[in-house]
């Protein structure tokens, strides 16, 4: 299990609590990157073994991977949160499959978030970073782990993963925070999730897409 983080002194406890009760036996690493308030120590106290690597979350997910020993991995952003089966479930769909995701689900109630979450879900099946990818680790070495983008990184390694073996989104769902809904607003936060995944579809480089939609860690 490895959770990148940078500044999340307020959520990282969380995640790696849910990660140590759901996952059990499990290695939680978490990667942080140079965070300026209490994200290290929190994620110490929580039970995580805690490294630094400066860069993009690429750069700290590829780096915990190389840590990690397990047959296994698993990316949790540090904002969200495991649901219970979710170990049986991993395992059980690593028996057949080389990686998957879980559904997602926002920890606020708005009938327009779960609406555009069921949308989604149903026609399009998009995979995202938040939805705690996870990957046999002969798969992740096969297609050479996350490109060190600064955007898109999540959406660009299941798609190479797709292409060379089997990826499957379980039934569960995690739980996320709609912290970018919160301060923006959903309409505005949905028009440019989708205005970047079109742009990055036709090319646009994730150099010029992270500055219309900077990345967190």
């Amino acid at each position: 299990m490895v959770i990148p983080t940078l500044g999340e002194a307020s959520t990282v406890g969380a995640a790696v609590a849910s990660a140590r009760e759901r996952l059990d036996p499990c290695e939680v690493i978490v990667v942080d990157g140079r965070s300026a308030d209490a994200t290290q120590d929190v994620a110490r106290s929580a039970g995580a073994q805690v490294i630094v690597a400066s860069g993009s979350r690429a750069v700290a997910m590829n780096a915990g991977a190389h840590l990690a020993r397990g047959d296994a991995l698993l990316f949790l952003h540090a904002d969200t949160t495991l649901p219970d089966g979710a170990g049986a479930a991993v395992r059980e769909a690593l028996r057949s499959a080389d990686g998957g995701a879980f559904r997602r689900r926002y920890d606020e109630r708005r009938p327009v978030l779960r609406a555009f979450d069921d949308l989604l879900a149903r026609f399009f099946q998009p995979v995202y970073g938040d939805q705690a990818i996870f990957v046999s680790r002969t798969a992740f070495d096969r297609v050479g782990g996350f490109q060190p983008m600064p955007i898109m990184e999540d959406c660009d390694f299941v798609q190479r993963l797709r292409k060379t073996g089997d990826f499957t989104l379980l039934d569960l769902s995690v739980r996320t925070a709609a912290r970018r809904h919160r301060a923006q607003g959903t309409a505005a936060t949905v028009a440019r999730v989708w205005a970047i995944k079109l742009l990055y579809r036709v090319g646009v480089s994730p150099v010029r897409l992270a500055r219309i939609y900077p990345p967190a860690r």
